[in-house]
């Protein structure tokens, strides 16, 4: 982190709109990082040390690992409003033509153009200080949208890596991604992320990556895995509540930020009458990977490449309700193709 200099200190303590200047145009965010969400460069300007905390808890474990030019986010942090509640409610997105508006209220915002890389916001005091609410609201949510516009293919799909065999794990929203993955991991699988894995463009041996620095489950996790008990609970986008732990606090849990990826596994616990991995329509596949890149970005092309390569390995359907069956057939694919 920067020294606060006598100079950083009173650009901090002046981010308040003025007459001469009543949209912050010229306002001074003076302290500068630089991270690799995902291996990607992404420099940061900010006036405030709570928003380089936050940064360095999300990133700071990630290496660079890819060549291209930085991201770039600006989050300046005004005082607090007296309208405001402590912590603003989940903020609203909306997308048009690569413009990317993701707000909570008149105080706390980002603005990002995903086809530049750029993006701003603002957030006051209290939101800085909440860390959980600033990094999966406000930092996370710009940087990898830009990163999943500019750099890599989103995939809505664990990835894990049983016997060094790369599986994504697909499915709707309640589906099952993140728990069978954890249950997965705990088995000793190595983890890559729990929901959301990326595809970098322009490769060929269809390397996934993922954050594999921390695991997020639904509270009703608990219930699954007893040890999670007490854990701290922030809600997600949607505002559903979540559970964030660091792998390093398990330390048994082997991970890593990338598998090359040999399967991919439709997950299905509903119609489950007759447990089993049958085969899976890859035209199917493809139109349910190919909702979530921006179709309105200069990219997606390439993002639609990289998603049609992906789809030449195997794709399954795995229908099952009981977790270590589940891991137990996986397992055989992972050591017998099938």
């Amino acid at each position: 982190m920067q020294m606060l200099t006598p100079d950083i200190v009173r650009a901090m303590e002046e981010i308040v709109p003025t007459e001469a200047d009543p949209v912050l145009l010229n306002a001074k965010l003076p302290l500068r990082a630089l991270h690799f969400p995902l291996g990607f460069p992404l420099e940061i300007a900010t006036n405030s040390p709570a928003v380089l905390t936050a940064a360095q808890q999300s990133w700071g474990l990630f290496q660079s690992r890819f060549s291209c030019p930085p991201l770039v986010l600006r989050i300046g942090v005004t005082g607090n409003a007296t309208d405001s509640p402590n912590i603003p409610p989940a903020p609203v997105c909306r997308i048009q033509k690569g413009l990317m508006s993701n707000i909570a209220d008149a105080n706390n915002f980002t603005i990002s153009d995903l086809n530049a890389g750029f993006s701003f916001g603002w957030v006051t005091q209290q939101t800085a200080e909440s860390s959980l609410y600033l990094r999966y609201h406000i930092l996370e949510t710009a940087a990898l949208c830009m990163v999943s516009t500019l750099c890599a293919a989103p995939l809505h799909a664990a990835c894990v890596a049983p016997f060094g065999h790369g599986m994504l794990l697909c499915g709707d929203s309640g589906a099952g991604k993140s728990s069978l993955a954890f249950a997965g991991a705990r088995a000793g699988w190595t983890f890559v992320c729990d929901d959301a894995s990326y595809l970098p463009f322009d490769r060929t041996d269809r390397m996934v990556l993922g954050n594999c620095h921390q695991v997020r489950l639904r509270d009703s996790g608990v219930q699954l895995f007893p040890e999670l008990e007490g854990r701290p609970i922030t809600p997600r986008a949607t505002g559903k509540p979540s559970i964030e732990i660091p792998t390093a606090d398990l330390p048994e849990l082997r991970t890593a930020e990338s598998a090359i990826v040999k399967s991919i596994i439709f997950l299905n616990r509903r119609d489950a009458e007759t447990p089993g991995l049958f085969p899976h329509s890859r035209e199917t596949a493809l139109s349910w990977f190919n909702q979530f890149p921006l179709k309105t970005t200069a990219t997606y092309p390439a993002q639609e490449a990289a998603i049609r390569h992906l789809l030449d390995v195997e794709i399954f359907e795995l229908r099952y309700t009981d977790l270590d069956w589940a891991i137990e057939r996986l397992e055989t694919l992972a050591l017998t193709g099938r």
